[in-house]
C-alpha cells in the first residue's frame, strides 16, 4: 500500500476500496502511517466525503481494531450526540434494563461547556467508571446495566484518529462522525442501537438538515452491520430539564427515576414545590421505548406503557441504584452531600445570595432559553473543561427555575447558580443566564421536542 496514492485519489474525489481503507486504518493504528498522512486523509474526507460503502469499511476497520463484545439474550444501547443539560442516559439505560434488556453502555467524559455522562456519574462518591471489560460484563450480568468509560481495548483506532481530528479541524464530517460513533457502539456489542441526534443552538449539529443526514447515516450504518436501529432528531435550542451541571443533573435524573409522572415534587435544592422536567421524562420514555420495541419485537405503545410504569413503580430507580452500588458508588452519601451543600450559604448560591441568581427584568412570558449561553454560564462556574486534563467541579452548575412558556414577574428569580470553588465567577455567569432567558409580552407557541424519526 502506497499511502500517497490513496490520498491523491481521495483528494480528487475518487473512491477507496474496503481493502484499502482497512489496510490504512490498520497501518495507522500500528504506527506505520504518520499523523501528517492520516491528517491529510481526514481533511480529504471532510472536503470530498465518502460513499456509504467507504463509511461502512472505515467503521468496520475501526470497530475490529480492538476487542468486540457479545451478549446473551436481548441487548440494546442508546447514544446521544450531546447537548446542554442532557442527562438522559442516566434515566434511559436503567429504564430499558428494567424492561428486561441487557444494556452495556460505554460512555465518555465531556470536553467543552459541560461534563459527559461519565463526569456526571463520577460526581457520586466512589463511582468507578474505569472498569475492566471483565468487570463491565460482570455488572451487566448482575443488574442488567452498566455505564462505564470507554477502555483502551475498544476501538483504539478511533481513539487515535479522533485525537488527531480534534487538533486538525476535521471533526465536522458526517462519514468520520459516523465511523467514530458506530465503531465504538458496534464493538460494545449491543444488538439494538437507538440514536438521539441533537439539533439546534446547544448541539453539535446546528441545522435540521445536517442532524437528519447524520441520523440517517447512523441508522443505515448500524443496519449494514446487522443491528436493529432507529434514531430521533431532537431539539436542543433550549436546555434539557431544569439543571446543567454534573451533580445537579444526577440529582434531577434520580428524581425522574423515582417517579417521572409525579407532579407534586419538591426541588431537592430549595425545597420549594417544583415540576418534574416534562422534556426529560418524554424523551427518556420515547428513546427507551424504542430500545425495548426494537429489541423485543413488540409494539411501540406497549413498550411506552412499560417504561412509564417502571418509572412510576420504582423499578427503573432500583436498577440505577444497583448499578451505582456495583460500580462502588455510594448513592446515600451523594444525596446527603447534596443536601448539605444546598443549605450551606458558604458553599453555593442560594436565593439568599443575590450574585448567585438571575432575575426577570420585566413581567411577561419566557419566550426562549438559549442553551448555548446557559452552557457557557455552567462552564464559567466550573462544570466543563477546556482541555482533557482540566478538573471539573462536580457541584458547579445552573438550576433553572422557569421553562419555556412560563409566566414571570419583574424581580422573580429565574435561576440559581452553584459555584463552590469559583464564587468570583457568579456575577458574570448570572449575566449570561439573564441574557439567555428571553421574556416577551405574549405567551409563545409550544416547541416540539422530536423533530424527526428515522427508522
Amino acid at each position: 500500500m502506497i499511502v500517497k496514492l490513496l490520498l491523491d485519489r481521495k483528494r480528487e474525489g475518487g473512491e477507496l476500496t474496503p481493502e484499502e481503507i482497512c489496510a490504512l486504518v490498520d497501518a495507522y493504528t500500528r504506527g506505520d502511517v504518520p499523523d501528517y498522512q492520516m491528517a491529510s486523509f481526514a481533511m480529504a474526507v471532510c472536503c470530498r466525503g465518502m460513499t456509504a460503502a467507504e463509511t461502512h469499511a472505515l467503521t468496520d476497520a475501526m470497530q475490529h481494531s480492538g476487542a468486540c463484545l457479545t451478549w446473551p439474550g436481548l441487548s440494546a444501547d442508546k447514544h446521544s450526540t450531546g447537548g446542554i443539560g442532557d442527562k438522559l442516559s442516566l434515566v434511559i439505560q436503567p429504564l430499558a434494563a428494567s424492561c428486561g434488556l441487557s444494556v452495556p453502555s460505554l460512555a465518555g467524559r465531556g470536553l467543552g461547556l459541560t461534563g459527559g455522562t461519565v463526569d456526571k456519574l463520577e460526581s457520586i462518591p466512589g463511582y468507578n467508571a474505569g472498569l475492566s471489560l471483565d468487570d463491565f460484563k460482570r455488572v451487566v450480568a448482575s443488574c442488567g446495566v452498566s455505564i462505564a468509560a470507554q477502555t483502551a481495548d475498544i476501538a483504539p483506532a478511533d481513539k487515535k484518529l479522533y485525537a488527531l481530528r480534534d487538533v486538525t479541524g476535521t471533526v465536522p464530517s458526517i462519514p468520520l462522525i459516523v465511523g467514530s460513533i458506530l465503531s465504538k457502539k458496534l464493538a460494545e456489542g449491543a444488538g439494538t442501537l437507538v440514536f438521539d441526534v441533537k439539533c439546534g443552538a446547544g448541539a453539535f449539529m446546528k441545522t435540521r438538515a445536517d442532524a437528519c443526514a447524520l441520523a440517517r447515516a447512523l441508522v443505515e450504518g448500524a443496519k449494514a452491520a446487522g443491528r436493529r436501529a432507529a434514531a430521533l432528531v431532537t431539539a436542543m435550542d433550549e436546555p434539557l430539564g431544569w439543571t446543567v451541571g454534573n451533580a445537579l443533573e444526577v440529582e434531577e435524573a434520580i428524581e425522574v427515576l423515582r417517579g417521572g409522572n409525579v407532579q407534586d415534587a419538591r426541588c431537592p435544592s430549595c425545597g420549594q414545590n417544583a415540576r418534574h422536567p416534562d422534556d426529560v421524562v418524554e424523551l427518556s420514555v420515547e428513546l427507551a421505548a424504542r430500545m425495548v420495541s426494537l429489541a423485543k419485537g413488540e409494539g411501540l405503545d406497549e413498550a411506552r406503557a412499560a417504561c412509564r410504569a417502571n418509572l412510576a413503580n420504582g423499578a427503573a430507580f432500583a436498577r440505577f441504584a444497583e448499578m451505582v452500588k456495583l460500580h462502588g458508588g455510594d448513592l446515600d452519601a451523594f444525596l446527603a452531600q447534596r443536601r448539605v451543600e444546598d443549605v450551606s450559604s458558604g458553599r453555593d448560591a442560594s436565593p439568599r445570595r443575590p450574585p448567585g441568581r438571575a432575575v426577570a427584568a420585566a413581567d411577561g412570558f419566557v419566550a426562549s432559553i438559549d442553551a448555548q449561553k446557559v452552557g457557557q454560564a455552567a462552564f464559567e462556574l466550573g462544570a466543563g473543561r477546556a482541555q482533557a486534563t482540566d478538573a471539573i467541579d462536580p457541584a458547579a452548575g445552573v438550576r433553572l427555575l422557569v421553562t419555556h412558556g412560563d409566566k414571570v414577574s419583574a424581580g422573580q428569580p429565574l435561576a440559581q447558580l452553584h459555584a463552590p470553588t469559583r464564587p468570583e465567577r457568579l456575577p458574570a455567569a448570572a449575566q449570561l443566564v439573564h441574557e439567555a432567558i428571553a421574556v416577551s409580552s405574549s405567551a409563545p407557541a409550544p416547541k416540539p421536542l422530536i423533530l424527526e424519526v428515522v427508522e
